[in-house]
């Protein structure tokens, strides 16, 4: 079964490097957004099994807003799981994520083992 993961994260080198963490995984298909307001849309639309997602970023809608979106919403819900990615590492951060709804809470620089096992966690895969 293909995994579906949309990255969102304003920082081009973030997204690079989730991308070249996941790109030995052939069974994952990936989407990309650069801001809050476009991976808002772009979740409605793709349907994600998997979102990592920046907690700040600029535009309309941050990292926060858009979890609580996806966890509010009927289709979304239930299937996709959050991973909020930050360098705000204070514990009123991690709260304000939980209030969001987020699955995970990931301080920035993460290693991608520890991303990788994270999402296969949440994805019921095997490392």
């Amino acid at each position: 079964m293909t995994a579906r993961i949309l990255i969102v994260d304003d920082q081009p080198d973030i997204r690079k490097l989730i991308r070249l963490t996941l790109q030995h995984l052939d069974d994952v298909e990936i989407q990309e957004a650069d801001n809050g307001g476009d991976g808002w849309r772009m979740a409605q639309d793709f349907k994600p099994d998997l979102m990592l997602l920046d907690v700040m970023m600029p535009g309309e809608l941050d990292g926060y807003q858009v979890c609580a979106k996806v966890k509010s919403d009927p289709l979304l819900k239930g299937q996709t799981k959050v991973i909020l990615l930050t360098a705000r590492a204070q514990k009123e951060d991690e709260e304000q994520g939980r209030k969001a709804g987020a699955d995970a809470y990931l301080t920035k620089a993460f290693s991608p083992l520890k991303l990788l096992d994270l999402m296969d966690n949440m994805l019921g895969r095997t490392a």
